[in-house]
């Protein structure tokens, strides 16, 4: 979210929209000032990629290459794509988790489902900040898009988490458009293969309709 919003302000001579976020992380991040960086890597009038990055102190902690696209008026057919899963306004939020103590999911947002405990993988939720990424300031739609879009690995795993870890080192998003309020649906799956890989996909929504896909690399390992 923090690197979204460095994108997002990045200046531009015309109105730009963030197509794609492609997220690698590089290491922890730990309890720490942190600072962003950013640069334009490809400038253009219609086609533009902005590298953002994440450092705790002299570590760069993380880093993420946007792609942005001239917008403006052109006719296209509507996409009717309505949300897969019961609205928000009615499920339970979903609470506790495989491990002990607070984690993001509990304190930086707000998750429903049909399920009221993570400890079996509900496969979809929907999730709305609970707190601004910045103090003072009102999260962007792209910002609640990120808060949603990193966790398809977390509510659609296939292997006890206490005995095996999926990490994800990366996080690509695509965005077609803008959510309309707070609540951004992930309705996600994940394959695993026995050589030790694999991936975690979900598939973004508002409570009108899909804007987007987020797609995950995992990596897997037993846990001692």
């Amino acid at each position: 979210m923090l690197l979204a919003r460095e994108v997002e302000r990045f200046p531009a001579d015309q109105p730009m929209f963030v197509v794609r976020m492609t997220l690698e992380l590089l290491r922890s991040v730990g309890q720490t000032q942190l600072t962003v960086r950013s640069r334009m890597v490809r400038p253009g009038r219609k086609v533009q990629l902005v590298e953002a990055s994440l450092w705790a102190a002299e570590l760069e902690v993380a880093r993420m290459t946007a792609l942005r696209i001239r917008t403006g008026d052109v006719s296209v057919p509507v996409n009717d794509d309505p949300p897969p899963r019961p609205a928000p306004d009615g499920l339970v939020p979903l609470t506790g988790g495989w491990r002990p103590g607070e984690a993001y999911h509990t304190l930086g947002v707000e998750v429903r489902s049909d399920i009221g405990q993570i400890a079996a993988a509900p496969g979809w939720c929907w999730f709305r900040l609970k707190l601004p990424v910045v103090p003072d300031e009102h999260p962007t739609p792209l910002q609640r898009i990120c808060a949603a879009a990193d966790f398809p690995n977390g509510i659609s795993f296939v292997v006890n988490p206490h005995h095996t870890t999926f990490v994800n080192p990366d996080l690509t998003v695509y965005v077609h458009r803008l959510p309309v309020g707070e609540w951004v649906l992930c309705d996600a799956r994940t394959w695993l293969e026995p050589h030790g890989t694999g991936v975690a996909e979900g598939t973004l929504y508002d409570t009108h309709g899909r804007i987007g896909r987020s797609l995950q690399g995992l990596i897997l390992e037993r846990r001692a």
